[in-house]
């Protein structure tokens, strides 16, 4: 993922709406959001070069985890694990996975830097880990417990609502987090997908900014050897009690195309 927006309002309906954007080479080989992994209850789409997820969903608590790529020092390549099963891992276990996971060093060298999110309907939490620090050989992970309202994250980390120590005037969070944080829709399962999340969809879409526009979700980028890195797919996730909305886009930039995942 290299944007997420997360929404919580506690007492709502539906407190918590979750947006996913996953930013890749468009050529690494994925598959869809399904039930994937065999025996686990989890849904999500699936890295089919590495076997994890950007994204997963446990349709029965209802909890929804999310990775994004981080910038910092990378890992050993020789004890290097995929970031792909974080997701899993926190879907899986919930919020408790990330001050776990936070206070174990030798497991935290093994993955390259990242920002984990574990959500249900009444609380969001956040791992920031930014690698190897050359200087004492260890790094700082950062949990945080993230405050009721709308939040924005990317590759840069906790975007906005900036806090110290937060990435300042990140581009995307300076044109989308406003925008998100005014449009909050009813996200209700039992909604069309176009009622249910109303002008988000416009904003998932890109809201008319170009691939190359520094402050842009939806992107592109042609590389030196030819390979093209860009948005491979969006997610919108909504969640209440005992309820879950899953809906996915494959093809990034359309408010048209949007696909409703089974959770059942």
């Amino acid at each position: 993922m290299c944007t997420v927006v997360v929404s919580l309002a506690p007492g709502e309906r539906v407190p918590l709406r979750l947006l996913g954007i996953r930013d890749e080479l468009t050529d690494r080989p994925w598959r869809p959001p399904a039930r994937h992994w065999p025996g686990s209850p989890l849904i999500g789409g699936l890295d089919e070069q590495a076997g994890g997820t950007w994204l997963a969903v446990h349709p029965g608590i209802p909890r929804v985890a999310c990775l994004l790529n981080a910038r910092g020092a990378f890992a050993d390549p020789e004890r290097r694990r995929s970031r792909g099963d974080l997701s899993l891992r926190a879907a899986a276990a919930g919020p408790g996975f990330l001050g776990r996971l936070a206070s174990d060093p030798e497991a935290l060298l093994s993955y390259d830097p990242f920002h984990l999110i574990c959500a249900t309907t009444d609380s969001v939490s956040a791992l920031t880990w930014l690698g190897r620090d050359p200087a004492n050989g260890s790094g700082r992970p950062r949990v945080r417990q993230l405050a009721p309202g709308t939040h924005l994250f990317t590759n840069a980390g906790h975007a906005y609502p900036a806090a110290p120590g937060d990435p300042e005037a990140e581009p995307k969070a300076l044109h989308f987090a406003d925008k998100f944080a005014a449009a909050r829709p009813p996200a209700d399962p039992a909604l069309p997908v176009a009622q249910a999340w109303g002008d988000w969809l416009t904003l998932a879409a890109g809201d008319g900014l170009a691939p190359a526009d520094p402050a842009g979700i939806i992107v592109r980028k042609d590389l030196p050897d030819g390979r093209v890195y860009g948005t491979t797919s969006v997610t919108l996730v909504a969640l209440a009690d005992g309820a879950l909305r899953y809906d996915f886009q494959a093809r990034p930039g359309s408010s048209d195309g949007w696909v409703s995942v089974r959770a059942g």
